[in-house]
């Protein structure tokens, strides 16, 4: 497992050593997803990969935030991309936590690596030049559900950017794990999955050894349960995104692996 991850690491991104604890959506903590605040409690735990989600508002910026709408845990309402940033400016998370902009987390977390979801097509080329203008290139991760829309961030950046599979590919290496002679797509450092997907398993042995196999790296999301933690840990995995940032933190301490 260690040589395998070895490999993965080709990428700087995934310069780590140990199984790679994400805060995703920086924790759980009092409904504040995506905000400055649960970032800094995240690192305040000793958490350095933060996850996230950007959309792109009407004129052009960049917001960490992860529903297409303010309606579900801000103060405001109404589709991000169809408001400018001076109107989001005054919209707080949980009626008290500011809306970031991602350009504002990159430079006030320095030291912190971000996996991204790109979670809009508008946001695909605002996020890779906003990463080549910051020379980000180590510290990101780009992801999405949507296959091309990943592909179209690798073609426009390059090796120097990060980025994981989608859906179909996913889909792809677990129909090799089993055998299935398909195309896995290449380029990308990483499989970032669900345990399982409309009650089909997809994180188990045979999946991590066909990962591994092409060079990449398994991060499992959205795991908050610690037995089902360790179980994955077991397998081999090199990554797991929680909301519940103690909890895997108390795991990887008891097994010697928080760094």
């Amino acid at each position: 497992m260690t040589d395998l991850r070895r490999g993965a690491r080709r990428h700087p991104y995934l310069d780590h050593g140990l199984p790679i604890p994400f805060a995703h959506r920086g924790g759980d903590a009092d409904g504040l997803e995506n905000t400055a605040a649960a970032f800094h409690r995240a690192r305040g735990l000793g958490f350095r990969y933060f996850e996230t989600d950007v959309h792109t508002t009407a004129d052009g910026r960049l917001v960490a935030f992860h529903d297409a709408t303010l309606d579900r845990v801000t103060d405001g309402s109404g589709r991000i991309s169809a408001l400018p940033w001076s109107a989001l400016r005054g919209v707080r998370v949980a009626g008290r936590e500011p809306l970031p902009l991602f350009e504002e987390l990159l430079e006030e977390f320095p030291d912190a690596r971000w996996n991204v979801d790109l979670k809009a097509e508008s946001a695909l080329v605002p996020l890779v030049e906003l990463v080549r203008r910051t020379g980000a290139w180590d510290r990101v991760c780009v992801g999405s559900f949507a296959e091309g829309r990943v592909a179209r961030a690798a073609r426009l950046a390059g090796p120097r950017l990060a980025t994981s599979l989608g859906v179909r590919g996913v889909a792809a290496l677990r129909l090799r794990s089993w055998g299935v002679p398909v195309p896995v797509r290449t380029g990308v450092v990483a499989a970032q999955v669900p345990v399982a997907q409309g009650g089909v398993p997809v994180v188990d042995g045979r999946f991590v050894r066909a990962a591994h196999a092409r060079g990449l790296q398994v991060h499992v999301w959205t795991v908050n349960d610690p037995a089902r933690m360790g179980e994955l840990l077991d397998l081999g995995v090199d990554g797991i995104m929680t909301d519940h940032l103690e909890a895997l933190r108390s795991v990887l301490v008891d097994r010697g692996l928080w760094s």
